[in-house]
């Protein structure tokens, strides 16, 4: 199987990024808003979109 090198790269970093807060989501998460807040860079926040109810399958 062909593997992409920069997704590899990728997935590389992300995972280091990860492993530095133990895998906590909300720590992860964290980090990112105040490396945003830090970088001096405008960030879009766009409200939610709305998803129309399907309902369940039975």
């Amino acid at each position: 199987m062909w593997r992409d090198p920069i997704v590899e790269e990728v997935r590389k970093i992300r995972d280091a990024h990860a492993r530095k807060f133990n895998y906590d989501l909300q720590a992860i998460y964290r980090d990112i808003k105040e490396r945003e807040k830090s970088s001096g860079r405008e960030f879009a926040s766009l409200p939610p979109k709305r998803v129309e109810d399907v309902g369940h399958p039975e």
